[in-house]
């Protein structure tokens, strides 16, 4: 793979290799593990991800921030001793490619098929994610059913927002959609989302744009190819069960994560392929 003159190749002190980019439009920050992104900065303005402070970078751990992509299941699977959120996000990806421009930063990465425990994945397929960084983050993650059979998958990009005040921080453009939290429901969201309780709501049937309201500024977040979301933050008493999280960190961060879950579920026939968009910027 030829790098362009942005983007280097960088290890963290426990090992892990990332490409680190730093460039007119934007910082950002993609390890090879997981695909997964863990900074994205555009020039002159406050970070648009944010990661604990407590992350030490394990191989073969997941990275409690960033973007983790959560695949080919999301949440516990239906096998109770098969990794949560998928397999994906810790193994080793392949850098494909990276093309730069005047307008963007390109750099895609593709899931080595024959790396996967078929126990888990016993179709055929793949499984690319393409970054393109400019003054805004858009990502896309792509499947295609490359056998002589349908499959079923369900989906995320685990987003982490930073934020300087959760209790002073709300979520704009839910309202209309229903959703599932703690295993009940659904209920329906009629009002902007605030933060004062543990939240883990799942929706349906959800507008392809919020806007997180920040005291540091507006967070603008789309999706395309997908009608469901997830929105998360730990509060007070599951932060302290959390791994590679500080006991307050509750107060500086929240997720919400483009999916393709429930309902909204992603089935492939032979030769299809499908792309979950995400989108991301400061307004």
């Amino acid at each position: 793979m030829n790098l362009s003159p942005s983007v280097t190749v960088k290890h963290t002190d426990s090992g892990l290799e990332y490409l680190s980019v730093e460039s007119n439009f934007c910082s950002a920050k993609i390890f090879l593990q997981g695909a997964q992104l863990t900074e994205f900065t555009p020039k002159g303005k406050k970070p648009l991800i944010w990661v604990s402070q407590d992350e030490d970078y394990q191989v073969g751990k997941g990275v409690r921030g960033g973007i983790p992509i959560c695949w080919p299941w999301f949440g516990m699977s239906a096998n109770d001793s098969w990794p949560q959120h998928g397999f994906a996000r810790t193994m080793l990806w392949r850098a494909e490619e990276v093309i730069e421009n005047d307008n963007n930063i390109v750099v895609s990465f593709s899931l080595p098929m024959g790396q996967v425990n078929p126990e888990y994945w016993p179709h055929q397929s793949s499984l690319k994610v393409v970054f393109t960084l400019s003054d805004s983050l858009h990502i896309a993650l792509v499947n295609t059913n490359t056998g002589n059979a349908a499959f079923e998958l369900t989906q995320a990009l685990h987003t982490y927002f930073p934020t300087p005040e959760i209790e002073n921080t709300t979520v704009d453009g839910l309202q209309g959609a229903n959703y599932i939290e703690f295993g009940e429901g659904p209920f329906a969201q009629n009002d902007i989302v605030n933060f004062a309780r543990e939240t883990d709501m799942v929706y349906q049937s959800t507008p392809l744009v919020q806007t997180i309201n920040t005291p540091d500024g507006i967070i603008e977040v789309g999706r395309e190819n997908s009608s469901s979301c997830v929105l998360w933050n730990p509060w007070i008493e599951k932060s302290k069960r959390l791994s590679n999280f500080r006991d307050d960190e509750f107060h500086t961060m929240l997720c919400l994560e483009a999916a393709n879950v429930m309902d909204d579920k992603v089935t492939l026939q032979p030769g299809e392929s499908h792309s979950l968009i995400h989108t991301v910027r400061w307004l």
